[in-house]
């Protein structure tokens, strides 16, 4: 028998604790609602001229989802449309309360939906939000989140990578470190798990083999995986030098993940869309092949 690497352990031994931690739930109690899969500035993008971003009628929305359990959601990510996404929560689960964000990162489209908490707007009362060290660190110090801490709109909870914490007596989450372009905070995905259901989220990672783990040994291992398809080629923006803005590309992890057994490729959804990437028009040649491929496209509103 070949010996696990040292990652591999590492692995196994967080997916073990999740499952304990989840094991006195009875059945599946937690949903995910799919709130935005557009890359950070939106779809279309601001001073695009280009066919890609013409007669667009229906916006969407930036990358986004809600958990949802026992009467409360948490949203991963306040977003840019952070107030569409609340108020479409609000519709679909008006008996339910918010219950707290979870941040990824502070490149733009995964904070700054967090200003339609202050005072100029829905002046929130102790919305707990949390994150890892460095973005912790960054909203405490530097306004105008700043001001959103002292005046009590949010209050920071701490997260350690690779540590799971409970939302409800029967689902967990846990932060996951992935590589990332770091210039403010630590950037990761997430983990969800149950006794009998388990949801990876990761909408920004530079390229799947920089990162410490495996990601195909997540997707056999989880039961839905949300995954970075920024962009689909290295044609997707032409005028900038891609290894500058690294993602995988979705033609890569459509390599990567090649051979999958056909019960594992229907488990990832793709999402974190930029503008330029066919994916986010279902009619698309691109999105057709995807999907006859056995992927799945995340859409907004779906659940999962």
């Amino acid at each position: 028998m070949k010996s696990l690497k040292p990652s591999a352990y590492r692995l196994l031994g967080l997916l073990f604790s999740l499952i304990t931690l989840s094991a006195a739930g009875q059945s599946d109690e937690f949903e995910l609602m799919v709130l935005g899969t557009s890359q950070d500035a939106g779809y279309p993008q601001i001073g695009c001229t280009k066919v890609c971003c013409e007669n667009i009628t229906t916006p969407e929305p930036v990358a986004s989802m809600a958990i949802i359990s026992q009467g409360k959601y948490w949203i991963i990510d306040a977003t840019p449309d952070f107030t569409l996404q609340y108020n479409m929560l609000l519709k679909q689960y008006p008996d339910s309360k918010l219950g707290g964000i979870f941040l990824t990162h502070a490149h733009i489209g995964h904070y700054t939906g967090l200003m339609y908490l202050g005072r100029e707007a829905m002046n929130a009362d102790s919305v707990p939000v949390f994150c890892l060290p460095k973005m912790e660190v960054f909203l405490r110090n530097h306004q105008p989140w700043k001001q959103l801490v002292d005046l009590g709109n949010i209050k920071l909870v701490s997260l350690n990578a690779n540590e799971a914490i409970a939302l409800t007596p029967k689902t967990s989450i846990t932060p996951l470190l992935v590589p990332h372009r770091d210039e403010i905070s630590e950037t990761c995905g997430y983990l969800l798990a149950s006794k009998d259901k388990k949801a990876l989220y990761i909408p920004d990672i530079d390229k799947w083999d920089q990162w410490k783990m495996s990601i195909i040994d997540w997707v056999n291992m989880v039961d839905i995986a949300l995954l970075d398809a920024t962009f689909y080629d290295e044609n997707d923006l032409p005028n900038r030098d891609m290894n500058e803005i690294p993602h995988p590309f979705v033609i890569e992890s459509l390599e990567k993940f090649e051979g999958l057994p056909p019960p594992s490729l229907g488990k990832v959804y793709f999402t974190h869309f930029n503008h330029t990437n066919p994916l986010l028009r279902s009619e698309s040649e691109a999105s057709i092949q995807v999907e006859e491929a056995g992927f799945n496209i995340a859409r907004t509103g779906i659940k999962l």
